[in-house]
């Protein structure tokens, strides 16, 4: 993967549904649920190809792959009836805050780019508020006015980086992003940036291979091998 002056990270972005956070279940059981009324089955093949989405491109993928007689705000309204009060008790993901904290303890900059929405954003941080006043920003790409692609598009993850400190200085190859989604890798190398992927387990191997490492869980990172500050022994 290159010598260790190529590894050399300067900033790190984190996706967060599924990533830092144990949302993507919630969503799947509330998109089941809808599905259940038109006889249909939310596949992970499904969900495998709208991870990383935005709401809106997500939820009319879903729509189209399935044939459901339902318009796109009416699915999406019915859908987000259903979350509030799962996402205010979603879990953090194995090693996530361990991660987050060890990088904020040493100064590494770091951001989220998440496919989510604002409001949803408060929702399913609510037991998590103290990890992410760590991160110098969190773009919402869902209703952000400068995100006009979701991913696999780079613009969520261009969006994200202009908006550190000295943003025009900034190498996109230093940049480590950390996605769940074949979407969110595609987009962040897309961006020019580097990959760990930590994929649901039933991914296929073929929708690993863009990522430049794929781990089980975050408590797999070895911070050292992108020269980045070693956890304490």
């Amino acid at each position: 993967m290159g010598s260790d002056g190529d590894m050399e990270i300067s900033h790190v972005i984190f996706d967060m549904d599924g990533l830092l956070l144990d949302t993507e279940n919630i969503y799947s059981a509330a998109t089941q649920k809808l599905c259940d009324r038109f006889g249909k089955i939310y596949s992970f093949d499904i969900k495998r190809q709208i991870m990383g989405m935005r709401g809106n491109e997500a939820s009319q993928a879903i729509i189209d792959k399935l044939q459901l007689d339902i318009s796109l705000a009416d699915f999406m309204a019915e859908i987000e009836a259903t979350l509030p009060e799962m996402f205010k008790v979603a879990s953090s993901m194995p090693g996530a805050e361990k991660l987050v904290r060890h990088l904020h303890a040493h100064n590494i900059p770091i951001a989220v780019c998440t496919g989510s929405n604002q409001v949803n954003l408060g929702l399913k941080t609510t037991k998590h508020k103290d990890m992410f006043t760590l991160f110098h920003h969190v773009v919402t790409c869902s209703d952000d006015p400068q995100v006009q692609f979701g991913k696999p598009h780079p613009q969520p993850f261009q969006v994200t980086l202009s908006r550190f400190d000295a943003a025009d200085t900034i190498k996109p190859h230093k940049v480590l992003v950390f996605e769940d989604s074949p979407n969110g890798v595609l987009s962040a190398k897309a961006a020019g940036m580097r990959t760990v992927m930590v994929p649901d387990p039933r991914l296929e191997q073929e929708f690993r291979q863009d990522a430049d490492l794929v781990l089980e869980t975050l408590l797999d990172f070895t911070p050292e091998r992108w020269s980045l500050p070693p956890y304490e022994k």
